[in-house]
């Protein structure tokens, strides 16, 4: 008892002597959530998606490129995510380090204004060297969050920036709109990537003159390098790891139903133009329909999980989403494909959310944070599995269809819908596996 009431008052003292946390760098935390949710809803989801796809590429070989793009930029970021995480534990540069991250993204996602028809090689190149800045930035964004947040408050200030960020690519969207409605034309949709990294930029820039950066590093031993020292890290962690075997089977049952929900993610705009011919200013209506949906389903799901427990509710949000996406086979109307897109942004967030948790809840207390970084690698692998194999499938059957003597547009919409079966299919296979965690709580099964 006196050993705990030591550390807590050892803590207490810690705590007393930084720098106190000021609400405007608080603010500025959210305002970078704001900004890169613009570029996930325009460049990842809504709009590029839909125009690198149909305009740049055309046809089946445009979603096995898309999907090829985002493979790509998901293994490197995968790669080099242990080595960021390192060196944000080890230095005190994570502001430097996240503005050339930030950078990075938004002069890409302008860079993609200059990306026309037939332009495919600097299209991938563009997006990918955009995606891998905006995914690089978030180790760091998200290693702000002890130097802006004392350590109870950390889950309602991160929700708070991830309700803050969901607005803002609301917001962007909107804009977006209003140009694409009220003028026209290919060349606007182009302008709205400018849009987008100038929206980025502006909404990121004041974290970098306001935050404080308050956690001490951590020395990194002699002889080592970041390199080394993530390599070891991430070694020690799948040992520990294999000790808990529920976590172990978690995290299993993750890695297979998280390729599905990317799989939605990625082509959503890609499915909604090919099979029901939206056009971008439906495409991005329909994804303004996600993002309100998304809001209301992380808070209903959070609420529900803290009174039901998060094994029921995940299971739950994942049968939601399972059944909105065999809707789609049952869709023949624009107003029916809004209220699958209503729906499946309401199920996702809440996989997504409640999974997040779920780590917290099964993870050793001493080893969270370690199990946060298997938990984050899990989610890269999927978001370069799935969408790298749905775009290859897409091919594999439209070419099939296309044997057998069908036109290219109806050849191609029924290979995209055999391929839409292997979105069930992940869903499915990690709901089963998630039925084989037995254990949902910490508790150190290695004894």
């Amino acid at each position: 008892m006196e050993i705990t009431k030591s550390q807590t008052q050892s803590k207490a003292v810690a705590r007393k002597k930084r720098i106190p946390i000021e609400k405007r760098e608080r603010r500025a935390w959210y305002l970078y959530d704001f900004g890169n949710s613009a570029y996930a809803a325009v460049v990842l989801l809504a709009v590029y998606s839909a125009y690198f796809k149909g305009t740049v590429v055309g046809g089946a070989e445009g979603s096995r490129l898309w999907g090829l793009s985002v493979g790509i930029a998901m293994l490197i970021v995968g790669l080099t995510s242990p080595i960021l995480g390192a060196l944000a534990d080890s230095s005190q540069t994570k502001k430097r380090i996240l503005l050339i991250f930030t950078v990075m993204a938004s002069f890409f996602t302008a860079m993609l204004f200059f990306v026309g028809p037939g332009d495919v090689a600097k299209g991938m190149i563009f997006f990918i060297l955009a995606e891998i800045g905006y995914r690089n930035g978030q180790v760091f964004y998200n290693a702000l969050l002890p130097d802006i947040a004392e350590p109870e408050e950390m889950s309602r200030v991160s929700g708070n920036g991830w309700a803050i960020g969901s607005a803002g690519g609301i917001v962007c969207l909107l804009i977006v709109l209003g140009l694409i409605m009220g003028i026209g034309g290919q060349t606007v949709i182009r302008v709205a990537f400018l849009i987008t990294a100038v929206f980025y930029a502006a909404s990121t820039a004041p974290l970098f003159f306001l935050v404080k950066e308050r956690t001490e590093p951590k020395p990194l031993p002699r002889g080592e390098n970041y390199f080394s020292i993530s390599i070891k890290r991430l070694w020690e962690t799948f040992k520990a790891a294999r000790k808990y075997q529920s976590f172990a089977r978690f995290l299993g049952a993750f890695l297979v139903f998280n390729n599905g929900i990317m799989i939605t993610l990625d082509f959503a705009a890609i499915i909604g133009a090919t099979l029901f011919g939206l056009d971008q200013t439906q495409l991005i209506v329909f994804m303004i329909i996600v993002q309100v949906t998304s809001v209301i389903g992380a808070f209903v799901f959070g609420r529900a999980a803290g009174r039901w427990g998060s094994k029921a509710i995940l299971v739950v949000a994942l049968i939601l989403m399972t059944l909105t996406v065999s809707l789609l086979y049952f869709t023949h109307s624009l107003t029916m494909f809004n209220i699958v897109g209503a729906l499946a942004g309401f199920a996702l967030t809440g996989v997504q959310s409640v999974s997040r948790t779920a780590v917290g809840q099964i993870a050793p207390e001493e080893k969270a944070a370690e199990f946060y970084g298997l938990f984050s690698l899990a989610s890269q692998l999927s978001n370069f599995i799935g969408p790298t194999l749905f775009g290859l499938l897409i091919v594999w059957f439209t070419n099939f269809y296309a044997g057998k003597g069908m036109e290219a547009l109806p050849a191609e919409q029924s290979g995209l819908m055999l391929a839409i079966a292997s979105i069930l299919v992940f869903l499915v296979a990690g709901m089963a596996l998630l039925f084989t965690v037995r254990v949902w709580h910490r508790v150190d099964e290695e004894a």
